[in-house]
Formats: structure tokens, sequence, C-alpha cells
């Protein structure tokens, strides 16, 4: 059975830090690039950030570059979201998602082949 299993989210202050983690399972991890993405209250699912297969290229949206940070542990089926200095829009359900093969940006929400429930950032004002 495939799974993706994120966790780390939680309350947190403006200014503050989260990682994320998301933990694979069920299928071969490094046939995947993986990806964030977030869903605020009342918005659309937004691609984040994406890591290729073996972790050589990674992707970014504008609103988190600098910020955020993605990476990977193959040996670990794991792949980790640091997300540094947030912002109360930063606040949204974060998903972790499997795409196979190469990637040359952020994939489209519609693109992914598998994905995990979600874990919940708030981050207050």
């Amino acid at each position: 059975e495939v799974q993706l299993v994120e966790s780390g989210g939680g309350l947190v202050q403006a200014g503050g830090s989260l990682r994320l983690s998301c933990a694979a399972s069920g299928f071969t991890f490094d046939d995947y690039a993986i990806g964030w993405f977030r869903q605020a209250p009342g918005k659309e699912r937004e691609g984040v950030s994406c890591i290729s297969r073996r972790g050589v290229r990674t992707y970014y949206a504008d609103s988190v570059k600098g910020r955020f940070t993605i990476s990977r542990d193959n040996a670990k089926n794991t792949v980790y979201l640091q997300m540094n200095s947030l912002k109360p829009e930063d606040t949204a359900l974060y998903y972790c998602a499997a795409i196979k093969g190469r990637v040359f940006g952020l994939p489209g929400t519609y693109a992914m082949d598998y994905w995990g429930k979600g874990t919940l950032v708030t981050v207050s004002s």
C-alpha cells in the first residue's frame, strides 16, 4: 500500500520555524520526485516546493524562496521542508505528494501520482 505521511506541523509565532517531514512507503522512493503543496482556507491548493529524485534539483514558489528549504534522505524514504521566518500567510494544510520521473519545475497538483493527508501549520501574528 502506498503511503505518504506528513508530520511536524503545529502552531508557531510569526518569525518562527518548523520542519515538516514526509515519510513514504509502498513504492520505489527514488523513482519519484516529491513536492510540498499547501491549501489555506478558501483558497486553491498551491505548489510550495519540489525536489528531484536524487535531490540534485530543487524548486520553490516565489512566496517561499529564501525562507523554505526542501531536502530528502533516500535511505530513510523521507523528504523534509524546513520553514523559517514564517508568516501568518503561510498558515495552511501542508501536503506532500509524489510524481514519477523527472521534474523541471513545480508540478501542478493534477500531475501528482500519490498524496498524503496533510499536516496543519498555523502561524500566529
